[in-house]
């Protein structure tokens, strides 16, 4: 009895179905690759990026469903979802890690497709709706601690409201539109731009960032989920204190993203100079970087001016967020002095960094191609295998010494976390199995790989091949059978 194996049940000529209905649209035109072998995450960020955002929409769905946006109710609800909902601690936890995480990898994308140059491929409109999205990703992260009302949320407003207030002309305005009032206003007009606006501003976006071909590979995913959940179970996220307009705040900073601009309007300089034209100027010379790049070569070892820049902007983010976050902590200075950073120290240290970075920048330039010129040479001279797993060691050693030191901080991290009460361990358990479970995946993935490389094994000679190689020989080699019988 033949069997047809072209049957389709129900629910497969649904899927079809709906697979052909979906032909005209935008999601048949985006390719999504599952890769075999291991891809480099670099190459994936933007992926990885969409991920948490898919995620944040998710748990910030379950925390809307008890969440107050009232000024006298908004602190209260979040305590509640900390202390009273089943797993809203967890919830909120992941929420919270995943919106810095989303933060970090949209960073870290945006930096790597800098430095590879990919933008040169005909890629200048994903460039700019890139750097916009960052931006706005940024803003939905202001956005969403501020909603709390806690005494943190209150510095980050009141800072944001003074910005805005200090743009000429159209200050006022912004800040009306955004901030509403007054404190009775602002928590609801910012839970709107959280939840609705900006969300819908970013799938806009994405719309026109995202490119034809995805990556998207699993243990990657699992991996990154699975930091999301450790992270989540050793370092919980802190309520704070409600804030209490009687009550005097106390020292408290903005988030880390954040934290640079804080380190400049501490300075207590211009506000507008500080605070709006300077970080203005730095997106306005990352729309324009395509633009300006002039240059053949996508390497960064052949852009050099470009690698100097991203260098220096990399140099003054880091030190002015460590600044930021710097209070003294001498509890006999006044307050106000303690939160005041001398301008001509941070400014000088601001000058002072772009020599030294383009420096930095010339002599790893100078590094990388002497050892491409070295490496040229020894490929021409004969391969070397020996050069070759001596350096594939020396990287697997230090792969193996980050890991360790990794594994010791995470066990420390989780040793405080349980003397706090280790709220999270279903989280902390979680996390450990996504990425035991990325790891197995990956290993599985390589195993399969290599398995395809296996070299065949020679061929034997065959008995008529062996004659003629004897009756090649010359006779001295040949030993002559002896003629006697035994």
């Amino acid at each position: 009895m033949a069997v047809s194996l072209d049957r389709r049940n129900g629910l497969l000529e649904f899927l079809y179905w709906i697979w052909n209905e979906l032909d005209r649209t935008i999601f048949t035109a985006i390719k999504v690759s599952f890769p075999s072998r291991f891809v480099s995450p670099f190459g994936f960020l933007g992926m990885l990026t969409f991920i948490m955002f898919i995620t944040l929409g998710v748990t910030g769905a379950l925390l809307m469903f008890y969440y107050e946006p009232i000024m006298t109710r908004s602190w209260d609800s979040v305590a509640f979802i900390n202390n009273d909902v089943p797993f809203g601690f967890h919830i909120r936890n992941l929420h919270y890690h995943g919106s810095n995480a989303m933060v970090m990898l949209a960073i870290l994308h945006m930096y790597y497709q800098y430095f590879s140059g990919r933008y040169k491929i005909r890629n200048e409109i994903l460039w700019v709706t890139g750097v916009i999205l960052g931006t706005v990703t940024i803003l939905e992260a202001f956005t969403g601690y501020d909603i709390i009302f806690s005494e943190r949320a209150e510095l980050a407003i009141s800072i944001a409201a003074s910005l805005t207030n200090s743009i000429p002309i159209a200050g006022p305005f912004i800040r009306e539109l955004a901030f509403g009032a007054g404190f009775h206003d602002f928590v609801l007009r910012f839970y709107a731009q959280h939840v609705f606006i900006l969300p819908i501003v970013m799938l806009g976006l994405m719309a026109v960032h995202f490119p034809r071909f995805l990556v998207f590979d699993v243990p990657m995913v699992m991996a990154i989920c699975g930091a999301m959940c450790l992270a989540g179970g050793v370092f919980p996220v802190d309520l704070g204190f409600k804030f209490e307009p009687t009550v005097p705040p106390g020292i408290t900073v903005p988030e880390w993203y954040l934290t640079a601009l804080y380190a400049f309007l501490r300075t207590q300089y211009d506000k507008f100079l500080t605070g709006v034209l300077w970080p203005g100027l730095f997106i306005a010379v990352l729309l324009l970087t395509p633009f300006l790049d002039r240059y053949k070569k996508f390497s960064w070892k052949d852009r050099p001016w470009i690698t100097a820049f991203g260098i220096t902007g990399i140099a003054q983010i880091l030190v002015t967020t460590y600044w930021g976050f710097y209070i003294p902590p001498d509890t006999t200075i006044p307050l106000v002095e303690r939160l005041v950073i001398d301008p001509i120290n941070l400014y000088l240290v601001m000058i002072l960094l772009v020599p030294l970075s383009f420096g930095f920048t010339l002599m790893m330039i100078h590094l990388a191609k002497d050892a491409e010129r070295k490496a040229k040479l020894a490929k021409a001279n004969g391969p070397k295998k020996v050069s070759g797993i001596n350096l594939s060691i020396k990287w697997t050693n230090w792969m193996l010494v980050g890991l360790l030191a990794f594994q010791v901080f995470l066990n420390i991290a989780a040793y405080n976390a349980f003397l706090s009460g280790m709220n999270n361990v279903n989280l902390w358990l979680t996390g450990v199995i996504l990425i035991t479970f990325a790891g197995f995946f990956h290993l599985y993935r390589y195993a399969n790989a290599q398995s395809k490389n296996i070299p065949k094994p020679p061929k034997l000679p065959t008995t008529k091949k062996l004659e003629t190689s004897q009756e090649s020989l010359p006779d001295t080699d040949i030993p002559k059978p002896s003629e006697e019988k035994p």
